[in-house]
């Protein structure tokens, strides 16, 4: 054993390597945005699995690196849930235990080609397997699926059109694990290069024949940022100042940031009045975001609100995925501590039940979402559906201004732009605001954190459907019957093994009252 390895026979230092080797896919996300090092970024994290000396210890290891990814891809939320957040990145860790013991299974040793081009199927499915899990709502949503580190690569957002986010997650992943191979085990070189091809062809197969959205008219899309402004009656008086400015310019929809409104407009009709005379001034309906209990229903809901020079249209979506611990607390009898630690909701909110597209005039159909809803694929996808022209996303991160969080949250809009073929706009109170067009690229430029302004974007709309909203998560039920087989084959060969396998002999019995030898002594 070399002197590293010696070093690493320590549990708790190997738990140390493992933890930092598994932070380092975060690197690749915004705002460090190293794009690149997505592709090997798993490659220590592999190769210190594969060295473990059993499954058991490949499981820990695995553990450990999802603690770091899961701590690293969230620490901006620190500040909000205290050491809460180091108790929710060891839950969530725990799902990369189980691939953890699949990776040595793979690769420990000298692993034959065909044990190698297994790995580069199934390793894959397993980790898309784990993103499934944590995607769902109630364990914090999709947010650091590791295809967004792609969100500016064209080929990239172009398989995203095809397979969604998940595609782009499967072929990094395949890549790492074939990297991995590479450096580690030189004697299977052939099945590793052969996978780094396969994954280039899909790419090439993809960049060349998926069908491309066809190009339409263009609408012109205001975008209102008031800044960090303390009050919710000076932040509305900010933007109905910056909204003002807008008139003469033929903007067919203007668009506030999640909670523009910390009134319901039902209970104060004043404020319905003011935002009404502004849609009229600028000839373009408001779209502004309500976060205020409510007046004909009881519960504090965030709420997309569409305002035209008549008053309220009556068109309101309900924002559905709220955010845990920072909208409502998980099984709060038994959390609800978490507000004595950090900065978790005192009252949960009320979530919706359907999505909505809104008829904004102009000719002009619009699908809203709030916040973190625009980390879920599925929900983009089924307003495409629906018949949304124009995707949009209204966001708050004001909280975290200081941190990677808005940078991270501006480039997922333009992920689920290339999935649907529908272009989006993610409008924020106080930044990054952004705009991107069917494919996915950045349409102008972003709004930063430090910017109190109004933009006009001329954003292109599209037509036709995407295989991705035409197939939906086909990735990733591709991914989950990989595993089913594998698991059905091992299976398969474990109870062959066990049926050729010689009996074993049998000593003769021991009785209380007996021996073998002196019966009754």
């Amino acid at each position: 054993m070399n002197t590293f390895g010696h070093w690493l026979a320590s549990p708790w230092r190997r738990s140390i390597v493992a933890t930092l080797a598994g932070a380092l896919p975060v690197l690749a996300f915004p705002a460090p945005d190293l794009w690149w090092c997505a592709y090997v970024a798993l490659v220590p994290w592999i190769a210190l699995i594969r060295s473990a000396p059993t499954a058991k210890r490949a499981a820990y290891d695995g553990w450990a690196g999802g603690f770091g990814f899961m701590v690293g891809m969230h620490h901006w939320l620190l500040p909000s849930l205290s050491v809460f957040i180091f108790v929710i990145g060891a839950l969530l860790g725990a799902l990369w235990a189980p691939w953890g013991a699949l990776v040595r299974h793979f690769l420990v040793g000298v692993p034959s080609r065909g044990r190698i081009a297994a790995a580069l199927a199934v390793l894959p499915s397993g980790w898309l397997g784990i993103e499934l899990v944590r995607s769902w709502q109630g364990l914090g949503g999709p947010w650091g699926v590791l295809g967004s580190t792609q969100w500016e690569v064209e080929p990239a957002l172009r398989l995203a059109s095809v397979g969604g986010v998940w595609m782009i997650s499967f072929l990094i992943v395949a890549v790492n694990v074939a990297v991995a191979v590479l450096v580690t085990v030189r004697a299977s070189r052939v099945p590793a290069v052969a996978g780094l091809v396969s994954a280039a062809a899909v790419t090439s197969a993809a960049w060349m024949w998926s069908p491309r959205p066809d190009n339409g008219d263009t609408t012109r899309i205001a975008v209102v940022q008031p800044g960090v402004i303390d009050g919710p009656d000076k932040r509305f008086a900010r933007e109905e100042q910056l909204t003002r400015d807008l008139a003469g310019q033929d903007v067919d929809l203007i668009v506030w940031g999640e909670s523009s409104v910390g009134f319901d407009l039902g209970d104060r009709p004043d404020l319905a009045k003011r935002i009404a005379v502004l849609s009229e001034e600028t000839g373009a309906d408001i779209l502004v975001n309500v976060d205020a209990r409510r007046s004909d229903k009881p519960g504090i809901y965030k709420s997309s609100v569409l305002v035209g020079p008549d008053g309220l249209t009556g068109d309101r979506y309900d924002k559905m995925r709220l955010v845990p611990f920072g909208e409502y607390i998980p099984a709060r009898s038994l959390l609800g501590w978490v507000t004595s630690v950090g900065k978790a909701a005192a009252e949960n909110r009320r979530h919706g039940s359907e999505q909505v597209v809104m008829d904004v005039g102009h000719g002009l159909k619009v699908g809203p979402m709030v916040c973190f809803e625009s980390a879920f694929p599925d929900m983009s996808r089924h307003l495409a559906e629906d018949g949304a022209q124009l995707l949009i996303a209204q966001s708050a991160t004001s909280t975290f201004q200081q941190s990677w969080a808005p940078e991270q949250h501006a480039s997922l809009a333009a992920l689920r732009a290339a999935e649907t073929g529908r272009p989006m706009v993610h409008a924020t109170l106080t930044g990054v605001s952004a705009v991107y067009d069917a494919s996915g690229r950045r349409v102008g430029q972003w709004v930063g954190t430090d910017a109190s302004t109004a933009r006009v974007y001329d954003v292109p709309l599209a037509t036709g459907t995407t295989a991705y909203v035409r197939f939906g998560d086909w990735t990733v039920h591709a991914a989950l019957l990989i595993l089913l087989a594998w698991c059905a084959t091992d299976g398969l060969r474990v109870l062959r093994l066990r049926r050729s396998a010689p009996e074993p002999l049998v000593p003769p019995a021991r009785t209380a009252h007996g021996s073998p030898t002196r019966p009754g002594r």
